[in-house]
């Protein structure tokens, strides 16, 4: 499967192999919550490895170990090398927060994970109360930021971007009535809420809201209400496996008009489940993927050689976050959780596939959001 995304400034830097080079000196020996650590800096990472997004599991994992091992064989964080230990949040609060204990047991310094945002949002308060930075490379819902915890640092863009990216092209449409539907998750309530907003601010007319369960079979429910709504555009905001199900029902309905689905269900398998033929011109709010930046070839070389398979979804927001990661603990000169939050929020023009790093004073990106994808035979491309 490929997945296409509009290229970046950082994209040149990174192509020629940008990473962070041992700068000499010993860090403090800080671990979170001010014990002793090792000589090695410790990332936990949190991202769904069984459940329905298992597939998004290997894409995360393997984009942050190809950052630790390149910043490794330039010598680590002043001396200090990386090692990664990965739990799995199967999109599920309680496994998630169960995974979050794990890696504060195992003695994480920061956290670079977090796919789905219904499951983040337990292990906030985890990993608050044991100091530990949360870089967010995935999770986007703004109910992670209304706790206002200060370890807490998103670099994907939010709902409230991807929600106004969708609001404009489906204006840009011309449709004359919308039918919103979403899983009941943080994750995609937020996106459908933040997005039926916007449309009311353009004028445009949502024909319906439905919410379905994730993990059932059969959406007759939402598809009918779709067909008597009369709606002529519809936007999914859940994942790929309710996504292609719902793309399927609907065609089999007779409904002709025009599909788009969020982030969550941009991914090959959507595609598999909706039927080839049914996937056709579906579109997608979607943020960067590795295919889709100018430049990005060298990078997807690099992760197909060692890995023997093609990056996907997050792959590169995970290798994002573990280089901010070492970025913030060598600016720090500590493994110090206070410390390291103080020095990413200081961070400024740090070079990531979205472009120069700044965060907000919300902890999200300054720079960066969300382009339209659509299915062009079995993969995603950029709209154009």
């Amino acid at each position: 499967m490929t997945h296409i995304r509009r290229g970046t400034t950082a994209v040149a830097a990174i192509a020629l192999g940008l990473t962070l080079t041992a700068c000499g000196g010993d860090l403090t020996d800080d671990a979170p919550g001010g014990g002793k650590s090792s000589t090695t800096l410790k990332l936990g990472m949190l991202t769904p490895l069984t459940g329905s997004s298992a597939a998004i599991g290997p894409y995360m994992k393997d984009g942050a170990q190809l950052a630790v091992d390149e910043i490794n064989a330039k010598g680590g964080v002043d001396g200090r090398k990386l090692s990664l230990t990965v739990e799995d949040e199967a999109c599920d609060p309680k496994t998630a927060a169960a995974g979050a204990a794990k890696l504060v047991s195992a003695g994480v310094d920061v956290s670079v994970g977090g796919y789905c945002s219904s499951a983040t949002l337990p292990t906030l308060s985890i990993f608050d109360k044991a100091h530990i930075p949360m870089i967010i490379p995935a999770a986007n819902s703004a109910d992670l930021l209304t706790q206002q915890r200060r370890n807490v640092f998103l670099i994907n863009g939010t709902g409230i971007q991807q929600a106004g990216t969708a609001a404009k092209f489906i204006k840009a449409e011309g449709s004359k009535g919308v039918a919103l539907i979403d899983d009941n998750t943080s994750y995609s309530t937020d996106i459908t809420k933040r997005t039926g907003d916007q449309l009311g601010l353009l004028g445009v007319k949502v024909a319906g809201h439905q919410s379905v369960t994730a993990g059932e079979s059969d959406y007759s429910g939402a598809v009918n209400a779709v067909m008597d709504s009369k709606a002529d555009f519809v936007y999914w905001t859940g994942y790929y496996q309710e996504g292609g199900l719902l793309i399927k029902q609907l065609r089999a309905a007779g409904y002709q008009g025009r599909i788009m689905v969020a982030d969550g269900s941009v991914d090959g398998k959507l595609i598999k489940i909706a039927g080839r033929k049914n996937a056709q011109g579906v579109f997608a709010t979607m943020t960067q993927t590795p295919q889709t930046i100018p430049g990005g070839q060298g990078w997807i070389a690099k992760y197909r050689a060692k890995f023997g398979s093609e990056p996907g979804p997050y792959s590169t927001q995970a290798y994002d976050a573990v280089r901010v990661a070492a970025e913030a603990v060598r600016k720090a000169g500590s493994t110090d959780g206070r410390d390291v939050t103080k020095a990413l929020e200081q961070i400024d023009g740090f070079k990531l596939f979205s472009g120069p790093l700044k965060f907000t004073i919300q902890h999200t990106l300054s720079v960066g959001g969300f382009d339209i994808l659509v299915v062009k035979d079995d993969t995603f491309v950029l709209n154009k």
